[in-house]
């Protein structure tokens, strides 16, 4: 066991699974803000809500005690969705102590701000080391044993080495990198391709057509990513092209589940109100296409996922304007 105290704030399906992951490393309380669902993983070793009857290490240990998490924590882990993120980092704010190091697992953008998670941690704590870890992680297979693999970024890469070995574990394989801009907006950007996917599988598109989306989808999720300060190997990795991999084609994909119910006629509104799980494509695509607008990148098939999702059009329509665009040479827009 590694001599580190980890406090991990958010009990949901991905926040749930590190957390049993860095049992193996490190002692770690997991803050969830449901009495129940603490008390669930305290004496039954289970999050039922979110990860079925997975069983949880008895390590494990849950609080409903922001203070009691991470006060004495030599590390905080923060897995919740973007825009609860910079309310429950203010309350861990009045509690955490200096210069510890906080970890963001949150693939969205703060809508007002347009913020990555990681510059909202740097305004709410600055002095604090940030990082994030993202990649092709899908909760409920690495509970159940498979092997994947993550990346850890941050820019020091002292405490990214030190971080390394709290995180991974067994056949969870865990990578480093310091492009922590790119890594973050990779795993952010390509939430709003799996939503075209799905739209495509949901009207009976076949493999054909969901490489194509997946491909130029890539290219313009690298497009942005490298105009905001993101390195271009960064989108060809785990935290890009295989993160969009793995969120394109899963049956258990929150993103690529909203895109096959839009394909069906339904509102955005009636796909989350049955949700109880959070698909942060459908939360940032305004504040991706403020972005592309900002910094003057084209993304055609980011721009027809967030006319559908804000209900300006139809996934029809969009799936019929993608097939209709005029192709030009294959690195540029379009």
């Amino acid at each position: 066991m590694i001599n580190l105290k980890v406090g991990l704030l958010g009990g949901g399906s991905w926040g749930t699974t590190v957390a049993s992951l860095v049992t193996r490393n490190a002692p770690i309380t997991l803050w969830a803000r449901n009495p129940d669902a603490v008390a669930e993983i305290n004496n039954q070793h289970r999050n039922r809500k979110y990860l079925g009857g997975a069983p949880l290490p008895e390590r494990l240990r849950a609080s409903v005690d922001i203070e009691e998490t991470v006060a004495d924590a030599d590390v905080v882990v923060m897995a919740i969705p973007s825009q609860n993120f910079r309310m429950v980092l203010e309350e861990v704010k009045q509690h955490v102590r200096p210069w510890v190091p906080v970890i963001s697992l949150t693939k969205g953008l703060e809508l007002d701000t347009r913020m990555r998670m990681t510059q909202i941690i740097n305004e709410v704590l600055p002095g604090h080391p940030v990082g994030v870890l993202t990649g092709p992680n899908l909760a409920r297979e690495i509970m159940a044993g498979q092997a994947a693999a993550s990346v850890l970024a941050m820019t020091d890469k002292v405490i990214l080495c030190e971080l390394q070995k709290v995180f991974k574990s067994g056949l969870f394989r865990v990578y480093t990198n310091d492009d922590v801009i790119g890594c973050e907006l990779g795993g952010v950007l390509k939430n709003i391709i799996a939503i075209a996917v799905g739209m495509g599988d949901g009207q009976g598109a076949g493999d054909n057509t969901r490489a194509a989306l997946i491909t130029r989808g890539l290219a313009e999720v690298t497009r942005l990513g490298v105009a905001m300060g993101g390195r271009p190997e960064t989108f060809a990795g785990l935290a890009g092209m295989g993160d969009m991999i793995a969120t394109c084609t899963s049956p258990q994909s929150r993103n690529r589940h909203v895109g096959i119910e839009l394909a069906k006629g339904r509102s955005m509104e009636a796909i989350a109100a049955e949700m109880f799980m959070v698909a942060e494509g459908a939360k940032s695509a305004p504040a991706v296409m403020a972005l592309a607008q900002e910094y003057q990148v084209e993304m055609p098939i980011a721009q027809d996922v967030y006319r559908v999702v804000s209900g300006e059009s139809t996934a029809m329509r969009a799936y019929r304007g993608l097939l209709r665009v005029d192709p030009g040479a294959e690195h540029e827009p379009g």
